[in-house]
């Protein structure tokens, strides 16, 4: 194993066993759902950059996996909708980390008379080979632990997240983003690394890694700001600005014409007549937004006809839309 895989690991056994309120800030306000009581524990173990956390994922009882189980506290949200023994797993390579979440569990079975400890089950793995069935996940998720894997391991992982998920399984991702050079001295720092800051990759960079691996389509929910590295606190003779972004990627077959990306983009017509038929199968109602893919927006622009409004990316994207 490469030693800044090492360094990762001790990083987050400490983290488990003293918790660490201030190793992530996540941006992303915490699911308040009718019923569903959060130990603080949990809280104070949420070692994540957003949430990856979404109810129209989490339909008729979908199997659930989650790599790096932190205090837990996804993983008793992802419960939340399954509630069935084992309807979601949580894989983590630290052993203190999965013991401090079986006793998390414990807690939260107290605080929530819905919650069984048998609806997740815990297991030892790696993300880089995951001890989990081809073809036997709906739904899977990271949070803010990709970005610390170099590219080769990166690829691995995403393979990996690809191999499990059934046909249309959804794969959800929240990491951080920087579109700055990130400096050699800091992305060779294994503990920044370990911290989720210096691995982070260029928004593009990471859409291409994942579509790279076979996702045929990848909504872009939120982007978000999430940390300054400043001269003076960090090796770094310039101001670096990361975000972090929330992605779910679809197993869909890849179209001959290259993936689907929405960044957040619509298009209106608003012409005279009561629509617009591409003849491509995308029919824009007259002065009614739709949510386009980046390859479709490109297209309708491409038509140089004046009556189309093509939005900018807001990379916000909440379904619906031209796929």
């Amino acid at each position: 194993m490469e030693t800044y895989l090492e360094t990762t690991k001790d990083v987050y056994k400490q983290a488990a066993l003293t918790p660490d309120v201030g190793l992530c800030c996540t941006t992303t306000p915490v699911w308040q759902l009718p019923g569903l009581s959060i130990p603080k524990i949990m809280l104070e173990m949420n070692y994540g950059c957003g949430s990856t956390v979404n109810p129209r994922d989490l339909v008729n009882n979908p199997n659930i996996l989650y790599v790096g189980v932190g205090g837990g506290m996804e993983l008793l949200q992802f419960a939340y909708f399954s509630r069935k023994k084992e309807g979601v797993i949580g894989v983590d390579v630290v052993d203190e980390m999965l013991e401090a979440s079986r006793k998390n569990f414990k807690e939260a079975e107290e605080l929530n008379p819905w919650f069984k400890s048998e609806f997740v089950q815990l297991r030892k793995g790696d993300a880089l080979n995951l001890p989990v069935e081809d073809n036997s996940i709906d739904v899977a998720a990271q949070n803010c632990l990709f970005n610390i894997f170099k590219a080769d391991d990166l690829k691995k992982a995403l393979q990996e997240m690809y191999r499990v998920l059934k046909p249309h399984g959804r794969l959800v991702l929240s990491d951080p983003t920087c579109e700055a050079e990130m400096p050699d001295t800091l992305k060779n720092d294994e503990r920044l690394r370990a911290l989720c800051l210096s691995g982070a990759l260029p928004l593009q960079e990471y859409i291409n890694m994942i579509t790279e691996v076979g996702f045929g389509t990848v909504e872009i929910r939120a982007r978000r700001p999430y940390r300054i590295l400043a001269p003076g606190h960090y090796n770094t003779n310039k101001l670096i600005f990361i975000e972090s972004v929330e992605v779910c990627a679809i197993k869909d077959p890849m179209p001959a014409d290259g993936p689907c990306v929405f960044t957040g983009k619509s298009a209106i017509y608003f012409g005279d007549e009561t629509l617009f038929d591409d003849g491509k199968g995308h029919t824009l109602l007259h002065n009614q937004p739709l949510a386009v893919c980046d390859k479709t927006a490109g297209a309708l622009a491409a038509l140089g006809k004046p009556d189309i409004y093509i939005s900018e990316s807001t990379y916000f994207y909440d379904g619906g839309g031209c796929c």
